[in-house]
């Protein structure tokens, strides 16, 4: 049973940092690519940045090029720093997990419960 636990959400104002973290319950972390995804109220789930098992691919949405950074180490864990916050960019934060190691292809599979993060203007 893999568990992805996160933490790190809270509120800060516009052009704020935070950093997110995903604790991954799970043998063999580096033979999953991770990710994170957004949801904001009344909008669908969209994805956010994705990172290889092995950490040499990441891939991001437009919207947050230049500002978030993905990043895994060899404890399980699973970062997402975050810069020049923005209100737009509030939403419940999802960690997920692929069943593979490449971030092309196939689907997220696991997730976590979520964290909220609030952006204030």
């Amino acid at each position: 049973q893999v568990q992805l636990v996160e933490s790190g959400g809270g509120l800060v104002q516009a052009g704020g940092s935070l950093r997110l973290s995903c604790a991954a319950s799970i043998r063999t972390f580096g033979n999953y690519a991770m990710g994170w995804f957004r949801q904001a109220p009344g909008r669908e789930r969209e994805f956010v940045a994705g990172i290889s098992g092995s950490g040499s691919s990441t891939s991001y949405v437009d919207s947050v090029k230049g500002r978030f950074t993905i990043s895994r180490d060899n404890s399980n864990n699973t970062y997402l720093q975050m810069n020049s916050l923005k209100p737009q960019d509030t939403a419940v934060y999802y960690c997920s997990m692929k069943r593979r190691a490449l971030l092309a292809g196939g689907t997220f599979d696991y997730w976590g419960q979520g964290t909220q993060v609030t952006v204030s203007s």
